[in-house]
């Protein structure tokens, strides 16, 4: 009929009898009376400093609680951060809880979802914390990166990089990560007719910064994919409108200057109604067919050769003028012809022996002898 119990210092006795409370037991030892099992007895430790029971809030009304332990009572719009001596233990969503004090260091914060997101000094313990996502949405914005925050569809806020967290039941919290880096984008393999029928192959490339974070994740589902559509189309204007010959010459630095404007041009203004910045816009590759590649390196080939056939004829007829001024100028200046056949006779005489044969003296070459014996 009767039941002995040892409440420890640390503990407290649950009376129940049938079925509903009726008091606190303190530390000690006790007699229950339990005919037919009418009272119980439910011994809960306070080192654990939460009270857990499914007629909490009767035993709240009884007033027995009152200097024992505390009561928190959170309506649909609060929530409670909790810490047990010092560290985060837990969050608390909507509902009436109870803790032992004197025991262990418990202190509640309480904190309303009305602006939806959680800001906090200590908030990396916070979503350490055990069942912190349960009630929280937790996302981190990279270094370069900007969140662009948007609540139930509306747009609210840009976050610099850091940690963030969103209660859940305050709506759907979502934010978009945006690089603010700059960002290249190939546009490879662009098959494109010039104006005269010819088939081109083109590598082109664009390079752009982010400057308005909100209308580049508003404006486009994919800025980037946006951005290669817009180059693409440009290119094909830009190459469409020009003849194969105008745009190699432009690539060779002819027309260049006015092609890349022309495609930057096309470029600028649709990026920035995405809310990007084009920095430059270039063509990497040109690839012409194999047939016609062949038929450029031998067109080539005919201007090198033509160029330089005319500069050979150009040397020549200098050297020959060169030639019939020296002659004129020798036969007006005897005396200078005299001194270039020493100079020729010097140049033959030291190269090695110099033999001179001439015939019999006679009256016609008697002069010529008499001349080299001079001469020598």
């Amino acid at each position: 009929m009767f039941k002995k119990i040892h409440i420890r210092s640390y503990e407290v006795g649950l009376k129940f009898r049938n079925g509903e409370f009726v008091g606190l037991l303190g530390p000690g030892k006790r007699f229950v009376f339990t005919w037919f099992g009418k009272t119980a007895v439910r011994i809960v430790s306070k080192r654990d400093p939460w009270l857990f029971d499914e007629q909490l809030d009767v035993i709240v009304k009884s007033g027995v609680l009152a200097g024992k332990a505390e009561v928190v009572d959170l309506k649909d719009h609060e929530r409670a951060l909790v810490w047990i001596d010092g560290r985060f233990n837990r969050v608390l969503g909507p509902g009436m809880y109870a803790y032992w004090s004197g025991v262990r260091n418990v202190r509640v914060e309480s904190v309303t979802i009305d602006s939806a997101r959680l800001v906090h000094n200590q908030l990396a313990s916070i979503v350490r914390g055990g069942d912190a996502l349960r009630w929280l949405d937790v996302c981190k914005v990279e270094r370069d990166h900007v969140g662009v925050w948007f609540l139930d569809g509306r747009y609210v806020d840009q976050l610099p990089p850091g940690l963030y967290a969103f209660w859940k039941d305050a709506g759907d919290a979502r934010v978009v990560e945006v690089d603010m880096r700059e960002t290249q984008v190939d546009v490879s393999g662009q098959e494109m007719l010039t104006a005269d029928k010819v088939t081109l192959r083109i590598n082109a490339m664009v390079t752009y910064v982010v400057k308005d974070a909100r209308r580049a994740v508003s404006a486009s589902d994919d800025v980037r994919q946006s951005i290669y559509r817009e180059t693409q189309l440009a290119l094909r204007a830009a190459v469409g409108g020009r003849e194969l010959d105008v745009f190699l010459t432009g690539q060779a630095g002819g027309d260049k200057d006015a092609l890349i404007e022309e495609l930057e041009s096309g470029v600028r203004d649709r990026a920035a109604e995405l809310g990007l910045e084009v920095t430059s816009v270039g063509i990497r590759d040109v690839i012409l067919p194999g047939d016609m590649k062949e038929l450029m390196n031998k067109v080539t080939e005919a201007k090198k050769a033509a160029e330089a056939n005319l500069i050979a004829r150009r040397e020549e007829t200098a050297a020959m003028r060169s030639q019939a001024n020296t002659a004129k100028l020798l036969a007006d200046n005897p005396t200078l012809m005299r001194l270039r056949e020493l100079e020729v006779l010097e140049k033959i005489a030291g190269t090695g022996k110099l033999n001179i044969v001439l015939g019999p003296r006679s009256q016609e070459n008697g002069g010529l002898t008499d001349l080299v014996v001079n001469l020598l």
